[in-house]
Order: C-alpha cells, then sequence, then structure tokens
C-alpha cells in the first residue's frame, strides 16, 4: 500500500496511472498536506485505483476526506471518534495500534483491520508473531520502516494483510515528476506481493 504525501494536487494523475501501471492499484493518500483532498479527489477518478485517505487525526479530516472520496480512512492512532464515524458511514477504517490494550479497544469498537504502527520501532515482525499468538485471528497492516528490503519478510506472517510503506511514491520523486521510477518502485512490490501469494497457494 503506498503511503503517499503529495506535494500537490497537479500530481495526482500521474500518480495514480503510474501505481495501477506498476500493478499496485491502491493507495493511502496523508493528511499531512494542504493537497490531500484535492488529490483524493483527482485520484478518485480512476475507476482502476482503490483511494484512501491516511494520517486522519481528526473528525474533521475524516469528514473531508468522505467528502473528497475516499474508500477507506486510516489513522496513527486509535480515535474513537473517528473509527465511529467511519463505521457509522459505512466505510473501512484501520486505526493505528502498537499494544495489545490498543488491540482490544480497536475490537471492541468494531474495527476489523488494525494498523501496525510504528512497525519497525515497535519490534517489527517479532511483535508481529507475539500479537499473533494471542490475536490469530486479527489482520494487521504494519506500516513504518517498510521498505523493498523487509516488505517479503512482513508479507510471510499469517497476520499481515498488507503493509503501508512511503517508499514507493516518496514527495521528492513526485515534485520531480518521476512516475517513472514510482511505476518501478509499484512494479517491485507488486512481484514480492504475488510472490508471497504464490508461496501462500503452495502451502494450502
Amino acid at each position: 500500500m503506498p503511503v503517499v504525501k503529495v506535494p500537490n494536487a497537479e500530481c495526482a494523475e500521474g500518480l495514480g496511472r503510474a501505481l495501477v501501471a506498476g500493478g499496485l492499484p491502491c493507495i493511502e493518500v496523508t493528511f499531512r498536506s494542504s493537497a490531500a483532498e484535492a488529490a483524493i479527489r483527482s485520484l478518485s477518478r480512476l475507476p482502476e485505483l482503490l483511494v484512501g485517505a491516511g494520517t486522519i487525526r481528526s473528525l474533521d479530516q475524516a469528514r473531508a476526506a468522505q467528502r473528497a472520496g475516499a474508500q477507506f480512512l486510516v489513522s496513527p492512532g486509535l480515535r474513537e471518534d473517528v473509527v465511529k464515524f467511519a463505521l457509522d458511514e459505512g466505510l473501512p477504517v484501520s486505526p493505528g495500534v502498537c499494544t495489545p490494550g490498543e488491540v482490544e479497544r480497536a475490537l471492541d469498537l468494531g474495527a476489523t483491520v488494525l494498523k501496525f504502527f510504528p512497525a519497525e520501532s515497535f519490534g517489527g515482525i517479532g511483535t508481529l508473531k507475539a500479537l499473533s499468538a494471542v490475536y490469530p485471528d486479527v489482520p494487521f497492516i504494519p506500516t513504518g520502516g517498510i521498505n523493498a528490503d523487509n516488505l517479503a519478510r512482513y508479507l510471510a506472517l499469517a497476520n499481515v494483510l498488507a503493509c503501508g510503506g512511503s517508499w514507493l511514491a516518496e514527495t521528492a520523486l513526485l515534485s520531480e515528476g518521476r512516475f517513472d521510477e514510482i511505476e518501478r518502485r509499484a512494479r517491485q512490490a507488486a512481484s514480492i506481493a504475488g510472490s508471497r501469494a504464490l508461496a501462500g497457494d503452495a502451502a494450502r
């Protein structure tokens, strides 16, 4: 899952097309930029692309993201008001958690897919393995410190649904219009994820 801070709305269409061409037709546009709403609106015009909003830290941001066309919400921490709003609106939401207590609270609220953040700083793969022992039915999306070098190791975990990463479409690449490089990175990540899927099929 590309986690992207867009420098401007003008780059959105090129970004979206690069991800689709690279075989990774999804994006989390973070609300760490004033261009986030406009970018989500532009990206949502691409029917092949699943567009979500991330770094949702308030109810106002959640509402703005929904108005712009976001199809899912992601928050860095466990904001109960954001989770309740999203679920009431029928909008998938993944709140950020990093402790068993936060996992329990998120599940009680009705969240079903949780963001594990910041993954590398909070034990990474080791912590996810420990969580899987007591929450084997809870899928996580680890984010924070994920890159092409460790992506396969994260995806090999049974309780990892997907991974979020900012390396796929860095702000500098967007500012420079390097959509070719974004497509290349998307293709590489899609290949790694595809290898994980094939391994899972073989195991079954």
